[in-house]
Order: structure tokens, then C-alpha cells, then sequence
């Protein structure tokens, strides 16, 4: 089987767990191999000659159900609406002490979005600092819950400046990673693109988004905030917080608890990170989309013998 034709069906094979239908450019974009784009038009039209894969008007999908057009349409231009709202928030949050990159991630930065969608947040600290301005952070969230906003301030996953480098490297963090979208700190962000590099061996054609301001502009109270923090004593309280903040959700672990999405709450904490624990969604994902591969290329090689 050619190359080409494998990648495609990768490609399809990830968008396929979401139910999100590609047009032959986003083919060519997320390809873990590079093409030019009459490579991928050639091939889209064998593939779909053999009902390995559905044209849905200008979209391809394995599943051969048109209404995924429609609501793929749909959910492009509720993104653009979020948008503008992820704008503004970013820049709020951005303002927070010891913040220096703040990134749409999710479903929102796949340009994506419906009735359910949160608002999904990146952010990039000072070095050591994290746990200090993850904190100010959501204690401010909470305050959001009054006028029922908090989903716009889903502030997920959190590194610092000297632990860039992120330690799973599958395709799905390949993808959280690529298509992150800047919205404020453009130069810690770069360093962390740099940091991770290794995302080019699953796509290697995708161009990272860099439209966000270089540095984010702090106030005076921050400004002062921050110098009184850079001490030991500041030391003493990130470690402080980061250590009541694990014991706080390893209870919501242990207990089952589950999120607005029905997920088991899980997450994972350093002094230079904060994320959702990669065994559950993540894991899920990965074990999923390596299923279908399988079987899709099972069928693409059985149609191949037959003609």
C-alpha cells in the first residue's frame, strides 16, 4: 500500500473519534509525511472510488453520514464567535503575576465549538512559579461561577519555563500541541514549540499559529506582586501550594469523581507542571485511534487483493 494513501487514512482515522469530517487542505496540513496538494486530491479520489472513504461536499470522512458536513460548518462559525470571547480572556488572565504565554487549546483551537464547548486555556509560567499564578487564577474562576462564566475560564494545563518539554509524545499531544493558538507571550511560546520539536515526526507539514504579541505588558501591581515573590519566601509558598493543590485532587481521584464531560477527574503535578492525567482521555484516544488504523488498513489492503 502507498504511503500516501496509509497517511490519509491515518489522518481520517484521528478526526474519526471526534466525528469531525477534514477538507483534502487539512489532509495535507495534518499528513504525517509532506505532500503536495494534488498528491492528496489524487488520492482522496481513488479512496473514495473505492468506498474506503465518503466525500461529504467538500469534506472526507470514514463515516458516510452527510450531516457531519453540516455540523462540522456549524461548529467553524460558533468558533469564530468564541473566539473573540477567548480574545478577551486571554488577555485578562495574561495579566495574572508570573504568567507569560497564554494559548487557546481544545476543541476551540481546532477552530471547533458548540453549545457544550469549553474555553480551554494553555498557559506558560515564570520558573517556579507556577503553582503561585495557577492559584491566584482559579481563585479569581471561582468568582466567575457567580455569573455562570467559569467555562470560559478553563485553564487546564500549565508548564513553566524550564519544563517545556512535554513527556508524552504521542500523536495526541503531538496534535494538543500543534494547533495551540497564541493569544498572548509570543516568545515563551516559541521556546516551547522549539522545546518541542518532536511533533514534526507525526506532522510535519502543519504551520504553528505566531499572531500573539511577544511579551505581555504587566501592570504596576503586578509588577510589584512579583518582585515580592521573588524570594525564598516565594519558593516556600509555590512548593506550599503545590502540595496542598495534589492532595485537594488526589480525594477528587479517589473518590470517582467525574467532570462536566463525564470523565474521571484526574490530573498531575510538578513544580513545573499541571495537566490532566494523560491515563484517561488521552490514553483513551491514542488506544482508539491505533484501532482504527488497524482495521482501516486491514480493508484498504483486503479491497486492494479483491481488485
Amino acid at each position: 500500500m502507498k504511503t500516501i494513501t496509509q497517511d490519509i487514512l491515518k489522518t481520517l482515522a484521528y478526526f474519526d473519534y471526534f466525528s469531525y469530517p477534514l477538507t483534502s487542505a487539512d489532509i495535507c496540513s495534518f499528513a504525517s509525511h509532506k505532500y503536495n496538494q494534488t498528491q492528496i486530491d489524487e488520492t482522496l479520489n481513488e479512496l473514495t472510488t473505492d468506498k474506503i472513504i465518503f466525500k461529504l461536499d467538500e469534506f472526507y470522512s470514514l463515516q458516510n453520514k452527510p450531516g457531519l458536513a453540516d455540523k462540522r460548518r456549524k461548529g467553524n462559525q460558533m468558533a469564530v464567535k468564541q473566539m473573540a470571547i477567548a480574545q478577551k480572556v486571554a488577555k485578562l488572565i495574561s495579566r495574572f503575576p508570573f504568567v507569560e504565554t497564554v494559548a487557546v487549546s481544545g476543541s476551540l483551537s481546532k477552530h471547533y465549538a458548540d453549545s457544550k464547548t469549553d474555553i480551554d486555556f494553555f498557559i506558560i509560567t515564570k520558573a517556579n512559579r507556577l503553582w503561585i499564578a495557577r492559584t491566584l487564577m482559579h481563585l479569581f474562576k471561582k468568582l466567575t461561577y457567580l455569573k455562570g462564566k467559569q467555562h470560559w475560564f478553563c485553564m487546564n494545563y500549565y508548564v513553566d519555563e524550564t519544563g517545556m518539554e512535554i513527556p508524552e509524545k504521542n500523536i495526541f499531544t503531538a496534535m494538543e500541541i500543534i494547533t495551540l493558538l497564541p493569544m498572548e507571550g509570543l516568545m515563551h511560546f516559541k521556546k516551547f514549540i522549539e522545546a518541542n520539536i518532536w511533533t514534526a515526526n507525526f506532522f510535519p507539514a502543519h504551520k504553528i499559529a505566531s499572531n500573539a504579541k511577544m511579551k505581555i505588558e504587566k501592570g504596576f501591581i503586578c509588577k510589584c506582586f512579583e518582585k515580592i515573590f521573588n524570594s525564598k519566601a516565594g519558593d516556600i509558598i509555590d512548593k506550599w501550594l503545590m502540595i496542598i493543590t495534589d492532595k485537594r485532587w488526589k480525594k477528587k481521584t479517589l473518590a470517582g469523581k467525574l467532570n462536566g464531560h463525564n470523565l474521571k477527574i484526574g490530573m498531575m503535578v510538578n513544580r513545573h507542571f499541571s495537566k490532566p492525567d494523560p491515563r484517561n482521555f488521552q490514553a483513551k484516544v491514542v488506544q482508539q485511534y491505533e484501532i482504527r488504523v488497524k482495521n482501516l488498513l486491514q480493508l484498504k489492503q483486503a479491497t486492494t487483493i479483491i481488485l
